[in-house]
């Protein structure tokens, strides 16, 4: 018996050594690996054409970069096409159609990050979107009314508060931040930040954010200098606290009462691809900003927070 199973262990050696050193099929090996890609993948002349069409509908990405007028530029996600899922929707027709062609983003080598201290301006000038800037240092009676136009036409914005100001409306800052509209840093008391020591600069910045952060829950990471009053050093301020500068591009100028026909007229004279638009929460702003939305949107532009705006995002 002892010997029995002696044969049976030897005669099951050398089945697996004789299994182990066949070199005509391994099922580990790459080249199995790609031979089962090569059957698995389309191999008709549909495919082939969308492979060969496809070169020529690529977008290279583009990336963020510091502009010499506009300073810190987002930068803009490539396109390329997706050569299997432009293939499944046209396999049906069973022709090249490049309205059924499905695309897939690129994004740039680098990001806004990786640029160093500089304010931004705009958005990528590529991009059909904008953003509306609601600096808030004064008055109170006209922001319900504004939230409540932006919540009705489902409209994101970025609300620079002061932090003075959200010390004093703690309901209306939570209003703000229930209604999911990005919250910025405007500063504790509206001063001229271009005047201040580079100590009075972090204090203003990060007093606000502390107070922001005990209301909302979470540090802002966008800083509007009052009255667009800024140098370098109060952009390094900023960048030390992991916070981007923002200005405009689009003034409403809201503060002087124009009437809405002239404030928006006066925004449609300068609206583009990637506009940044000023206002407060002012009885103009509460006026005409159903209007002001409904015209920036019949020209083809999105709206979104400035968040939105510099994301590469097509």
């Amino acid at each position: 018996m002892y010997q029995l199973r002696q044969i049976i262990h030897v005669i099951v050696f050398i089945i697996i050594v004789t299994i182990s050193f066949n070199t005509t099929y391994n099922p580990f090996s790459m080249e199995s690996s790609t031979t089962f890609m090569q059957v698995t993948k389309p191999s008709n002349t549909l495919y082939k054409e969308i492979e060969k069409q496809a070169k020529a509908y690529k977008e290279e990405p583009v990336d963020p970069y510091i502009d010499e007028v506009w300073k810190k530029t987002p930068g803009r996600n490539g396109l390329e096409v997706d050569v299997a899922k432009s293939y499944e929707r046209m396999s049906k027709k069973g022709e090249f159609d490049d309205a059924l062609l499905v695309y897939k983003q690129i994004t740039p080598n680098i990001s806004l990050k990786d640029l160093p201290s500089s304010p931004i301006y705009r958005g990528n000038p590529e991009k059909e979107m904008v953003s509306l800037l609601i600096n808030v240092s004064w008055g109170t009676e006209y922001v319900p009314k504004i939230l409540a136009i932006l919540k009705d036409k489902n409209i994101k914005a970025t609300f620079f508060i002061e932090g003075k100001w959200a010390k004093e409306n703690v309901d209306l800052v939570k209003m703000i931040k229930n209604q999911n509209h990005l919250i910025g840093n405007h500063a504790y008391n509206h001063p001229n930040m271009a005047n201040l020591t580079t100590q009075q600069m972090v204090e203003q910045i990060s007093q606000t954010n502390d107070i922001l952060k005990a209301i909302t829950g979470a540090t802002p990471a966008w800083f509007a200098p009052p009255s667009g009053s800024y140098n370098q050093y109060v952009v390094d301020a900023a960048h030390s606290q992991k916070m981007e500068t923002v200005l405009w591009t689009v003034d409403t100028i809201d503060w002087k009462n124009p009437t809405v026909s002239v404030m928006i007229n006066r925004v449609n004279s300068k609206l583009h691809p990637g506009a940044t638009i000023l206002m407060h929460p002012t009885a103009a702003t509460a006026a005409g900003l159903d209007e002001l939305i409904d015209s920036v949107k019949d020209k083809g532009y999105k709206l979104g927070t400035m968040e939105q705006l510099v994301s590469p995002e097509r």
